[in-house]
């Protein structure tokens, strides 16, 4: 799963987290965006087109060293500066309360201790910052989820370890951030992988 994992998938997520729905979303996850910005899943720098101007600084935590290589171009010419800070969002290499904003867009299914991973985020943010996010997660229709955990341990193997039944509303909150905005809806597709989060939670 290796050279899999490091070189095929991290193609794959570029060419698939693409397209005008996806754009779209984008743009409005990252809109309000100022100041440090810490970014968990970097991958391919997708977002990157849709930095407000507001930002000062990106620091870009991602663990896909090949997800840099296709980002380089969206880098070099992104008008806010990004800095390559770590691999890993269990253990940020960054002080505690130092950066204004957390984005996380279609990440946090695949850190294996996602509880861990907002704690971290918890700790960096400063007081009053906030973690914007964009998520599929577990439906709240019955169907669905139990469809969900039935795929989730073959989506596991194929996808980076992708959760599809993870309840992210009940995370972001049970890691001691209040959630100010928080909208769900299914994206077109199978509704098993298209059950979505997207908010913004706030450090007290």
């Amino acid at each position: 799963m290796g050279f899999y994992r490091d070189q095929i998938l991290p193609r794959v997520v570029d060419l698939t987290l693409r397209g005008s729905e996806v754009a779209r979303l984008r743009a409005r996850v990252l809109a309000g965006l100022d100041g440090e910005v810490l970014e968990i899943g970097f991958g391919s720098g997708l977002n990157i087109p849709y930095y407000p101007p507001g930002m000062k600084r990106v620091r870009a935590v991602d663990p896909a060293i090949t997800g840099r290589k296709l980002a380089a171009k969206r880098a070099a010419a992104s008008t806010v500066p990004i800095e390559f800070t770590g691999v890993d969002a269990q253990a940020l290499p960054v002080e505690d309360a130092s950066v204004d904003n957390v984005l996380s867009t279609w990440t946090l299914c695949t850190i294996p201790d996602v509880s861990r991973a907002l704690a971290e985020v918890r700790r960096v943010l400063r007081p009053g910052g906030a973690l914007h996010f964009i998520e599929h997660g577990l439906s709240p229709d019955a169907k669905v989820a139990r469809l969900q955990r039935r795929l989730t341990p073959l989506q596991r193997r194929v996808a980076g370890g992708c959760h599809l039944d993870r309840p992210i509303d009940l995370l972001v909150t049970g890691a001691g951030l209040e959630l100010t905005r928080m909208d769900t809806y299914y994206m077109k597709g199978p509704h098993a992988f298209g059950y979505t989060f997207e908010g913004v939670a706030t450090k007290p």
